[in-house]
C-alpha cells in the first residue's frame, strides 16, 4: 500500500505542476504522509523533474528542511 501512495503523489505531482502554488502545496502533503525512505526516493525524483522548470524551484525548500 505504502508504495502506491508513493506513486499516486508523483501522480498527483504531475498533473498540478502547471500551477507553482499547487504544487507546493502537494509536496507538502506528500511529505506529510509519505515514510522516510518514500521522502528520500521524492527528493531524488523532485530534482530531475524540476530541472527544467524554474517555476517549481520553490518546493524544493520543503526539501531541505
Amino acid at each position: 500500500m505504502a508504495r502506491a501512495m508513493f506513486e499516486y503523489t508523483k501522480t498527483v505531482l504531475k498533473k498540478v505542476s502547471f500551477n507553482s502554488d499547487l504544487f507546493y502545496k502537494e509536496v507538502e502533503k506528500a511529505l506529510n504522509r509519505l515514510l522516510p525512505y518514500e521522502i528520500d526516493e521524492l527528493t531524488i525524483w523532485l530534482r530531475q523533474f524540476t530541472a527544467n522548470k524554474p517555476e517549481l524551484y520553490s518546493c524544493m525548500v520543503l526539501i531541505n528542511e
